[in-house]
């Protein structure tokens, strides 16, 4: 079994708009990822899910799914980086595996992974 450092998490609101308005964004079906990169020294991500995706029960599902795939990634993430996901409609009927092969483009897309 491969050692998986701890990746830090968003928990700052300025973090999330910096990335939102500074950010390069790519947008599928079931995931927008926003991505720019920090000063922090490592590698951040964030999670996000609106009311316009459903109730809590269904928010919270679908950022479990979100980070499964993310956690699951067989790329490491490559500098420093802050990552946002957003969850959309879709991404609760959508199973991780299908989750993470978009994250993966959009990923690689982005420049974050080689």
């Amino acid at each position: 079994m491969k050692h998986v450092e701890k990746l830090e998490t968003l928990k700052i609101n300025g973090d999330f708009r910096r990335a939102y308005g500074r950010g390069k964004s790519l947008t599928a079906p079931a995931l927008v990822t926003y991505a720019l990169r920090n000063r922090a020294g490592r590698c951040r991500y964030g999670i996000t899910a609106s009311k316009k995706v459903g109730n809590a029960v269904v928010r919270n599902r679908c950022r479990r799914i979100i980070r499964e795939a993310f956690r699951t990634l067989d790329e490491p993430v490559r500098g420093n980086w802050d990552i946002v996901f957003v969850a959309r409609g879709r991404t609760s009927q959508t199973k991780s595996t299908d989750i993470q092969r978009v994250m993966k483009a959009q990923l690689k897309k982005l420049g974050v992974i080689a």
